[in-house]
């Protein structure tokens, strides 16, 4: 199994007007597959949000590797 961080991203109007890329949250799971770790954060995002679905928060997810290396 590999470790995913799991970034769920929402692009908003800052207080200047202009669209800035705000972070709604971030999960770290432990998947096979990057699919199957987006498939993990979307049910748990959903739960901890107490959503039906993660895009009501979020636009986009992006993931990438965990290096829990020292």
């Amino acid at each position: 199994m590999s470790r995913f961080v799991v970034l769920f991203m929402k692009d908003v109007l800052g207080d200047n007007g202009r669209e800035r890329e705000v972070c709604q949250g971030s999960l770290e799971v432990d998947a096979s597959t990057e699919g199957q770790a987006t498939e993990m954060a979307k049910r748990k995002f959903c739960e901890q949000q107490s959503l039906c679905d993660w895009s009501l928060h979020a636009d986009r997810i992006l993931v990438g590797s965990a290096d829990l290396r020292a």
